[in-house]
C-alpha cells in the first residue's frame, strides 16, 4: 500500500474533525480549513491508489 493512501486517509479524518468542530463552534475559518484538508486527503488517497495500480501493472 502506498504511503500517500495512508497519509490521505489521515488528512481526511483530521479534516472531518476540524470541519465538525468549526460547525459546532460556529467558526467558519476552522470549518473551511477542515473541508479543504479533507478534500486534499481525498486527492492524495487517489494519487496513492494510482501509484499502487501502476506498481501492480508493472509487476505483472
Amino acid at each position: 500500500m502506498d504511503k500517500d493512501r495512508i497519509e490521505g486517509a489521515k488528512k481526511q479524518v483530521v479534516g472531518s474533525v476540524k470541519e465538525a468542530l468549526g460547525k459546532v463552534t460556529g467558526n467558519d475559518r476552522v470549518e473551511a480549513e477542515g473541508t479543504a484538508e479533507k478534500t486534499a486527503g481525498k486527492i492524495q488517497g487517489k494519487a496513492g491508489e494510482a501509484k499502487d495500480a501502476v506498481r501492480d501493472a508493472v509487476k505483472r
